[in-house]
């Protein structure tokens, strides 16, 4: 077999044609199937995500159903193709023709329900379209544990000899263990003119992508095989249940991944992360505890079971829960302390802030070592609009307070517990804010007696 030749593929431009027009019937779902997300990413930015490792230079997504919906996902990030109707896989990379106009490097074939190809293999398909050999086509191998209806490569020392589909494949090919992935890298060059000559006399009267290969090779020209030692890099998802297998390998890496950078998992399968979670060392994460999009966590950090995190930041040596909700915009410093049943959203506490228990903080500036009391929440919105609370530091909240947005709370200021305060409260200065308290000496031992005989009586 040619070696590959990474030189010569580096100074080629490359092109990445998405094919995501299926309906996607099996999920059941008014989501288009490549929008689903997979820890919290939908899986078709998983895809291009690994393909921008490799620069590319055009993107082009071909879709069908669902096509407002790739447009409004993907906006500027690549060009849309439309397959309407809809004839089979060579017919759906035609519809992408237009967009590659004038395009003369290589092109990616890939699929958007199949989410979790690695730039490294992408590179080592084009590495290889460029071997001394010059293949036409090179195709993405796998060999899964059950071949199942897979298309199979027929293949000697890495060229092809024959592509064919399950179901028209003799028993000495279906014992073959190398299955078509569907992926392929192409020249621009080439591409078209192979596609234009692909027909549709076969049982489901569409026009297959793979029948490229064989044309070329009746042609004459080299075509080649990449194999992949990870079936599950290529695994399709079609389903619920295969998009919930597949979530479930991301997270078995991710938590593996967590580990083995540092931090201490308590029970690993309980821990969910988002595609983009950043995770420090000598963190400890006790179970049942849930990562949204946009957490950074630093070092030290101790995040106790069943709490929920999304678009927040944690300083060193915060402890986070049990129970705490920090929703987008929490961003706490070192030492923070957010205990049970708190939730934080768009607020920032200082270093060593306090809530320990039963607090809402909401579109607040806490200061630095400032506490705040059990029950304590801030009233940040009056159906229209949303007002900020700004605590001082060292400042003292009592418990079950409630802070009136907009009103600022003065460095080392104190406020009574019940206390509802709407207008600010000075530095060092002490807010109480209650009714007067009425006493009635022996009312209670009346009204207890009172009661008792009357019931006495009701059941005399």
């Amino acid at each position: 077999m040619t070696e590959p030749n990474p030189a010569a593929a580096a100074s080629s431009p490359l092109a990445i044609i998405v094919l995501a027009a299926g309906k996607g019937t099996r999920m059941k779902s008014d989501l288009h199937k490549v929008l689903h997300p997979i820890a919290g990413r939908p899986m078709l930015l998983h895809l291009l995500a690994s393909a921008d490792a490799l620069a590319p230079e055009r993107c082009v997504v071909v879709a069908g159903h669902g096509r407002e919906q790739l447009e409004q996902a993907l906006g500027e990030r690549a060009a849309i193709a439309v397959q309407d109707p809809q004839l089979g896989t060579a017919h759906a990379v035609q519809q992408a023709e237009a967009a590659l106009s004038g395009f003369s490097g290589d092109v990616l074939i890939l699929y958007g329900d199949v989410p979790f190809v690695s730039a490294e293999t992408m590179r080592a398909m084009i590495d290889r379209l460029h071997g001394g050999d010059a293949p036409a086509v090179v195709v993405l191998g796998f060999e899964p544990a059950d071949t199942l209806q897979y298309g199979r490569v027929i293949a000697e020392d890495g060229r092809i000899v024959k592509m064919v589909e399950h179901k028209d494949a003799s028993e000495a090919e279906r014992a073959c263990r190398v299955c078509n992935s569907g992926l392929m890298a192409v020249r621009a060059a080439d591409l078209f003119g192979l596609l234009a000559r692909v027909g549709n006399d076969n049982a489901q009267g569409e026009y297959y992508l793979p029948d490229i290969v064989n044309i070329a090779i009746a042609d004459g020209r080299a075509c080649s095989v990449v194999v992949t030692a990870d079936a599950d890099e290529v695994a399709g998802i079609n389903s619920r249940g295969e998009l919930a297998e597949a979530e479930a390998r991301w997270q078995q890496r991710r938590r593996a991944r967590a580990m083995a950078d540092g931090a201490t998992l308590v029970a690993p399968e309980t821990v969910w992360f988002a595609w983009d979670t950043a995770i420090g060392r000598d963190v400890t994460i006790e179970p049942n505890v849930w990562f949204g999009p946009g957490v950074t966590v630093a070092d030290k950090v101790v995040i106790h079971g069943f709490s929920h995190l999304e678009g927040t930041t944690v300083g060193e040596g915060a402890q986070i829960g049990p129970f705490a909700r920090l929703r987008p915009g929490a961003n706490l410093a070192r030492k923070v302390k957010v205990g049970n049943f708190v939730e934080v959203k768009n607020a920032n506490l200082a270093e060593g802030a306090k809530a320990n228990h039963l607090t809402y903080l909401g579109d607040a500036d806490v200061g630095a070592g400032a506490n705040i009391g059990a029950g304590t929440i801030t009233c940040n919105y009056d159906g229209y609009f949303k007002y900020r609370t700004v605590i001082g530091e060292r400042a003292f909240i009592g418990s079950n307070s409630a802070l009136i947005a907009p009103v600022k709370i003065g460095a080392d200021a104190i406020v009574a517990a019940g206390s509802a305060v709407s207008r600010d409260v000075a530095a060092g200065e002490l807010r109480m804010v209650r009714a007067e308290q009425l006493i009635k000496p022996g009312w209670a031992d009346r009204f207890h007696d009172a009661m008792k005989k009357k019931k006495a009586e009701k059941r005399g």
